[in-house]
């Protein structure tokens, strides 16, 4: 075991036990001999799975938590005295120009294509919405040449930054599960006819759609929807929609996921094509890989880029997301073609353990780590 450097989280957005954030890199690097603190807004100071975590104040109100949040979360991380400091939401950008300014090691990890989702924030503006993405994109790009490391969540993003030379300093992390999650959903029971979604739910992800798709479902069938609505009116409209074969679960621990993938026959990942959508499975897409390590066949968007990933193996079908009757014909293809069905979930579990698992991504994670600290693995 090394001599103990210590490492401090930053999110003030995610939750403390996030998949990538806690399961995969905080829980990686307290396993190799770190010494790691993650902040972030939690009930209590703790310590879970060999990471301690500081808690921020919860709060849903954004300004609140991009000035007074961020300002406490600032002095909390200074007192850690952390040899690198590894911040995770856009939002924070200026929290670690400032741990730079103070000589720190600093790590922006970028979940996804901030420029494109606010495209998609559909309650703003679309000029302010337009300013505001420009705004942001060159402030990332400016911001980013100060940091030690940028790590990317997908192939997409770091096709953004290809033209910068910043991305002589940045890496692709994706957000593919650990084989004990995989092994966690299996199973060698019969499996009833149940449908999952899991993940934030939001209209821009199909919600409506693959709710009302429930209605014309002609086999036996159930749809879970597994996460939280953001926008409440939004949640009102989803109910009303329902029917008696959808059943909405709302916030669950990551470690109760398996529980439900291990019940469910069909994963659905029908997204809408917003521009931050187009190369979302190209690495970012937990939801997919979280379905094949369950086993789950897939029924995805038909973008060009979500059809060759899904198809090829295959382990799914694509349909056009906004096109309630065709996801319900998807369900009972694949409902009234067992053989079909189990064939794509083996090979799906067949690509997370050969291929798509956290414990090949991990290697890049200390490889990175152990380079910036000057020694290695």
């Amino acid at each position: 075991m090394r001599t103990k450097h210590k490492v401090c989280i930053l999110t003030s957005l995610h939750s403390p036990l996030d998949g990538r954030i806690f399961h995969r890199q905080a829980k990686t690097l307290a396993q190799e001999g770190y010494d790691v603190t993650l902040i972030a807004q939690y009930d209590k100071e703790d310590i879970v799975g060999g990471v301690r975590i500081i808690p921020l104040p919860k709060t849903k109100n954004r300004f609140k938590r991009m000035t007074k949040t961020s300002w406490l979360l600032f002095r909390l991380a200074l007192k850690q005295k952390a040899d690198v400091y590894h911040f995770h939401d856009v939002e924070l950008i200026f929290v670690g120009i400032f741990l730079k300014l103070m000589n720190k090691k600093v790590i922006y990890d970028v979940h996804e294509d901030y420029p494109k989702a606010l495209m998609s924030k559909f309650w703003i503006p679309t000029v302010l919405r337009k300013f505001m993405a420009v705004g942001i994109d060159c402030i990332q790009k400016v911001c980013m040449n100060f940091f030690d490391l940028i790590i990317v969540a997908g192939d997409d993003i770091a096709e953004s930054f290809s033209k910068c030379r910043l991305c002589k300093k940045m890496i692709v992390l994706r957000n593919v599960p650990l084989k004990g999650f995989a092994a966690a959903c299996s199973t060698d029971g019969q499996k009833p006819n149940n449908i999952i979604y899991v993940g934030a739910l939001l209209r821009i992800r199909g919600i409506m759609e693959i709710t009302e798709a429930m209605k014309y479902v002609r086999n036996v069938a159930r749809l879970y929807l597994v996460g939280t609505f953001v926008r409440t009116e939004f949640e009102r409209e989803v109910r009303q929609l329902a029917t008696e074969n959808v059943e909405i679960i709302g916030q669950v621990n990551y470690a109760e996921i398996p529980n439900f993938l291990r019940t469910a026959k069909i994963g659905l990942i029908c997204f809408y094509p917003e521009p931050n959508h187009i190369g979302a499975l190209s690495g970012r897409n937990n939801k997919l890989y979280e379905y094949m390590a369950g086993g789950l066949a897939i029924i995805g968007s038909d973008l060009p880029s979500w059809k060759e990933i899904i198809e090829s193996g295959p382990v799914g079908v694509t349909v056009n997301p906004k096109n309630p009757k065709a996801i319900a014909s998807a369900i009972d293809y694949l409902l009234d073609n067992p053989e079909v069905l189990k064939q794509m979930g083996r090979n799906a579990r067949k690509a997370i353990f050969e291929k798509y698992n956290w414990e090949s991504e991990s290697e890049k994670l200390l490889e990175v780590y152990g380079k910036l600290l000057n020694h290695e693995k």
